[in-house]
């Protein structure tokens, strides 16, 4: 991933949305980028063969061409739809759209890559069998290009029909590809269909794609006879991600049949323990390099286990300087929470890795890329950035109006900062576009929710979960509507399948926290806080609620370190100071429950403030304490924080900074309204006391300095003075009393 990152200079003086508008973070990373600054290569075709025969990997390492990565988009997304890979194909013809604007020029690369599409043309067999694919007939296009049964003899007279061919001896690598693709979609298909049937959840995660274990077998065997080409083995390994994840098969294990429902090993002699799929993955990404799709499965299995990370960034260090890399970084950081270093990356990405191309001055990248702008917007929305999360989703959203890909999190966005006019527009133009996509349910979901119509904003939910029963929002923000109308076993319910299907979903595990403090279960809460913690350990909240529990066991020294350990993290809500400041109150520590009381001030005046970091270490000036006091917006927890300060500061002498904080209190309409109106008073009792003992301390003086006799002299004065000082205060001191 250091070389993903590259060098992150150069990005000054660029034109384009996401070089205008990408924050510049301080990210501790490393800068040591392979691909160097140098003259431009045409595509050879070795290259343009790649998903055939291995590449030359020292020519992905080059600088950043525009023309050559528009000429390798374009052949990409021609591919990748041929195959079926529609998602692929998509993003390849996003990314066209977001490359700079280049000269244009004749190049051999474009005739290279025609004569290698003719090469791979399909046979007759294998193009009827893509027409069937177009049409999601998945079974007849995998029954074409399978063999066929023996002489005269009738699958269905038989009994055998459903079961699976052999492939035919004539396929192409296309065909054995589409055969493998055909048969795993129907096994999908067919387990989908199945889950809607079954109401025992444990039966649902119990089912399978039956057709995995027999296409592992016949991939094993195409693998070792040579004919896989780059999407071949991406087949295989998204067949060997379903069936085993990252784990690789025991040693005489490698192979599976299906008998009687279950999956049944085959010892295979001599096998040395089998594939695995991200094995299997790099392999098909380092012979072409483009298909999306083998990236995207790829980060899956890089996320769900982590232990693979070092070994796939080992064997992807022959293309770690080609910019489909990149983008592999940049999904994967963004999905384990490394938003910095995501955000990092699409800078690189949107300026290029190199300054001069050809003696002409590079104007950018992907820097008018549509994609890399909802990626942004999305590191934004989980680092709590909410401000420049919607700078750059409202871009998004005028560039394209029909897009709703992450309107969702939008959505989301508009609701926090409770735009509620903004997100009735949104929630019109995507049912506009389309009122059966998921993403338009949860938009008009959340829109309900935020007029408080709870039922609607469920029933809304629970349509997107019909729509697409793995999608996690969903079941997230189903499980916070059924806390909203006080029904914890739903929402336990909702959140459970959250992290059901994910692990890795802080916010479902923080949902079942907040559900069993509800129901006074604080061990439960607590274990699922944690949960949440270790998953987004830079979120304050997490920690709050850490705190709140440890609170309630009667942990007191442990939930002092977590809201530290929040106070730490900026904690904008002000949740943590103020607990901290009731604590250090009740074991009688004046001077830092008076310190957090002002740092909760500081933070809640710094989280009204459009795009500034909550986290920030307090500032003690004068200059800034009087800005902090004077615009503070005072609700009742600042209230309480600036009637705390006032008496603190009166009783340490301090009468200026006691006044401004009680004057503040004179707009709150509450209790310490009238408490601050009679701190008021007694300070300005104390401070014309203090100027008329000071008046008459100068009147003694001058008396005392005439009636000195003149051998007394210099020294006798000054202890004069220091006598009558030292009793001034003594009085001053004793009529001071304890307030808090």
């Amino acid at each position: 991933t250091g070389a993903a990152v590259g060098q992150l200079g150069g990005g000054e003086g660029r034109k384009g949305p996401l070089a205008l508008q990408t924050k510049r973070l301080s990210v501790d990373v490393s800068s040591h980028c392979n691909g160097g600054v140098g003259s431009s290569h045409h595509p050879t075709e070795q290259t343009i063969n790649a998903a055939g025969n291995d590449p030359d990997m020292s020519l992905w390492d080059s600088s950043w061409d525009v023309r050559e990565a528009r000429v390798q988009l374009r052949r990409a997304s021609k591919e990748c739809n041929r195959r079926g890979l529609k998602l692929a194909s998509r993003w390849a013809s996003e990314q066209l759209l977001g490359l700079a604007v280049a000269p244009s020029r004749t190049d051999s690369a474009e005739t290279v890559a025609h004569l290698w599409e003719e090469s791979c043309e399909p046979n007759d067999v294998e193009l009827y069998a893509m027409s069937l694919f177009d049409l999601g007939e998945y079974s007849r296009a995998a029954h074409v290009l399978s063999a066929p049964s023996g002489h005269g003899r009738s699958s269905v007279a038989d009994g055998s029909f459903g079961q699976i061919n052999p492939p035919r001896n004539d396929l192409n690598p296309i065909g054995i590809y589409l055969r493998a693709f055909s048969l795993y979609l129907e096994g999908e298909r067919r387990k989908e269909e199945q889950v809607t049937e079954l109401r025992d959840p444990l039966e649902r995660t119990a089912l399978y794609n039956s057709n995995l274990p027999r296409l592992e077998a016949d991939l094993r065997r195409a693998k070792e006879l040579g004919n896989l080409d780059a999407f071949g083995l991406y087949a295989y390994g998204v067949v060997l991600k379903g069936l085993r994840g990252t784990k690789r098969a025991p040693l005489g294990q490698s192979q599976s049949e299906t008998k009687g429902g279950s999956i049944v090993p085959v010892t295979a002699k001599g096998d040395a323990g089998g594939d695995t799929a991200h094995e299997m993955l790099i392999q098909s990404i380092l012979k072409y390099p483009f298909n999306w799709s083998a990236w995207l499965d790829l980060g899956d299995l890089c996320v769900e286990d982590p232990s693979i990370d070092q070994e796939v960034e080992r064997a992807l260090q022959p293309i770690s300087g080609h910019w489909m890399y990149h983008f592999f970084c940049v999904h994967v950081f963004i999905e384990n929470k490394a938003n910095e270093n995501a955000i990092a990356i699409i800078e690189k990405l949107a300026h290029g890795n190199s300054a001069e191309i050809d003696g002409e001055l590079e104007s950018g990248f992907f820097v008018q890329s549509a994609y890399l702008q909802s990626q942004l917007a999305m590191a934004y929305y989980d680092v709590r950035d909410y401000d420049s999360a919607h700078e750059h989703f409202l871009a998004l959203s005028e560039r394209e109006p029909y897009r709703l890909d992450h309107m969702d999190a939008f959505s989301n966005v508009l609701y926090v900062k409770d735009q509620k006019v903004a997100l009735s527009h949104l929630a019109h133009r995507s049912v506009t576009v389309d009122k059966y996509r998921p993403e338009t349910c949860i938009i008009v979901g959340n829109y309900y929710s935020s007029k408080g119509r709870h039922e609607k904003a469920v029933q809304y939910f629970q349509r997107a979960l019909k729509l697409n029963r793995n999608y996690l929002s969903a079941w997230t923000l189903l499980g916070h509507e059924y806390i909203e109308m006080k029904n914890t076993a739903a929402a336990i319910e909702a959140y459970r399948r959250a992290v059901d299907i994910s692990d890795r979903e802080y916010r479902a595990w923080y949902g079942l926290g907040q559900t069993y403090e509800i129901m006074n279960m604080l061990l439960h809460a607590l274990f699922y806080f944690r949960k949440a913690a270790a998953l987004h350990p830079h979120d304050a909240r997490m920690w709050c609620a850490i705190g709140g529990c440890l609170l309630g066991l009667d942990r007191r020294g442990d939930a002092e370190k977590s809201y530290e350990r929040a106070v730490s993290l900026g904690d904008g809500e002000g949740i943590a100071t103020r607990k901290l400041a009731e604590l250090y109150r009740e074991d009688g520590d004046e001077e830092k429950a008076a310190k957090c009381y002002l740092r909760h001030l500081e933070l809640r005046y710094h989280s009204q403030l459009p795009g500034q970091f909550t986290g920030a270490s307090a500032d003690t000036s004068p200059a800034a304490f009087e800005t902090v006091v004077s615009n503070v917006r005072v609700d009742e927890p600042e209230a309480e924080a600036l009637l705390y300060l006032a008496y603190y500061y009166r009783d340490n002498l301090e009468y200026d900074a006691a006044i401004l904080c009680a004057t503040r209190l004179e707009d709150y309409p509450g209790p310490e309204k009238e408490q601050g109106k009679g701190l008021l008073r007694d300070v300005r009792s104390r401070m014309d006391q203090q100027a008329g003992c000071g008046m008459r301390r100068n009147i003694n003086n001058a008396r005392q300095n005439h009636n000195t006799p003149a051998g007394l002299g210099r020294r006798g004065r000054d202890n004069a003075n220091l006598s009558m000082d030292s009793n001034s205060a003594a009085n001053a001191e004793s009529s001071f009393e304890f307030s808090p």
